[in-house]
């Protein structure tokens, strides 16, 4: 009978491997894919830079969505490389024609004096919290580590901010920051779920705080008690990847989207009104910008709000759930977003149209020949049908 001595000098024996100097200079030149098969608690202890996590119980199932190609170069290490070898001849088994073991392991990198990174890791209670998302291939931990290291800001913490921020804390977005100068008021329960009765009278922003820390106790949130305006506005947005526009004027929102082309801030918007809804995502890169869906605010009697025309309270939930989606696909890098698509939800018939949403070459913002740093930012309260500032 075999012992395993034998078999895994006979595997050594018929496995190409590699010396960490040499790795060390093919790195240089980015060409070979960097397997880790270590468990996650030696992955923790440090890594190679430029390492793909793939512990060894997993590699059969998630190898193919990190090298696709099995002509791709690649080198496997474990700790001492041992496990690498079993690793590589199961990838030989798989199809791989250029799988490299990395002789010595982790430790002989070490040993040879070789850079390596102390890579961030989730809690035990994050892994718990998170798991559902790191059995995503597409997201896994480096994704959750994404999205808690990522910021988003919400404009309004009213009917669509309320359910786009709720998601996005219990995503586990590291950072979300809520503008709204407005205090909770009866008539916003109906559909602003950040909110509850007893709460009546307090700022908008610390009732937020309270549900979104009381959801998720990962989440930073800042507070931004005031009124968006053309002031504050680059100072507001800057330090945001991402831009929840959940604002109910047609003043706030052109003021939003030229802020964000200015800093080439990607905006999630979305607008509700009595049973129908809409939304889009107006790229970071500028184009089509919001002024390309309006290039004239309407007068303020052809814009009412919810106040004045009302909303079916379940619409905004749709919408910002929506939001909150988008939000997460750019941060994660994941899928194709709206942009230069408007969708339109009729709640009354249940159905969804998607509508083709163009760049305009003579926008004022976003076209032909504009220089996005000298965009002026200009308040356009006089066409403002509500002082609200949130669905």
């Amino acid at each position: 009978m075999p012992t395993y001595d034998a078999l895994i000098r006979d595997l050594r024996a018929r496995t190409a491997e590699i010396d960490a100097a040499t790795l060390a200079t093919e790195l240089e030149a980015a060409a070979p894919f960097l397997i880790d098969v270590r468990e996650a608690d030696e992955h923790a202890q440090g890594m190679i830079p430029s390492t793909v996590h793939i512990p060894r119980g997993f590699l059969e199932q998630r190898i193919e969505r990190t090298v696709p190609n099995h002509e791709s170069p690649v080198v496997v290490y474990c700790q001492s490389g041992t496990r690498s070898v079993f690793a590589t001849r199961t990838l030989a088994e798989l199809g791989y024609t250029n799988v490299r073991s990395l002789a010595g392991g982790f430790t002989g990198w070490k040993r040879a004096g070789l850079a390596f990174e102390q890579p961030i890791v989730l809690s035990g209670d994050q892994q718990a919290r998170y798991s559902r998302h790191t059995l995503i291939p597409e997201v896994g931990v480096k994704g959750q580590i994404a999205l808690l290291k990522s910021k988003v800001l919400c404009i309004g913490a009213g009917g669509l901010g309320s359910p786009s921020s709720m998601y996005l804390a219990a995503a586990g977005v590291g950072t979300l920051g809520m503008i709204d100068d407005d205090v909770v008021d009866a008539s916003n329960l109906q559909r602003q779920i950040l909110h509850g009765t007893d709460r009546i009278g307090v700022a908008k922003v610390d009732s937020a705080e309270q549900t979104l820390k009381s959801l998720n106790p990962d989440v930073k949130v800042d507070k931004h008690r005031t009124r968006i305006n053309s002031s504050n506005a680059l100072e507001l947005i800057a330090p945001y990847d991402v831009v929840i526009d959940g604002a109910d004027n047609f003043a706030t929102r052109y003021l939003v989207n030229d802020c964000a082309l200015r800093l080439g801030k990607p905006v999630v918007h979305a607008s509700i009104f009595r049973f129908e809804g809409q939304i889009t995502v107006f790229p970071g890169t500028g184009s089509p910008c919001y002024r390309c869906l309006y290039p004239q605010p309407p007068p303020a009697e052809e814009a009412p709000s919810c106040a004045e025309a009302g909303v079916l309270g379940v619409l905004p939930g749709i919408m910002g759930v929506l939001q909150a989606t988008e939000a997460i696909k750019l941060i994660l890098g994941l899928g194709t977003t709206l942009a230069g698509r408007l969708i339109v939800y009729d709640a009354l018939s249940t159905k969804f149209r998607e509508l083709k949403l163009r760049r305009d070459p003579k926008c004022p913002t976003c076209g032909d020949g504009i220089d996005r740093a000298a965009i002026p930012l200009i308040d356009y309260e006089q066409f403002c049908a509500s002082s609200s500032g949130a669905h």
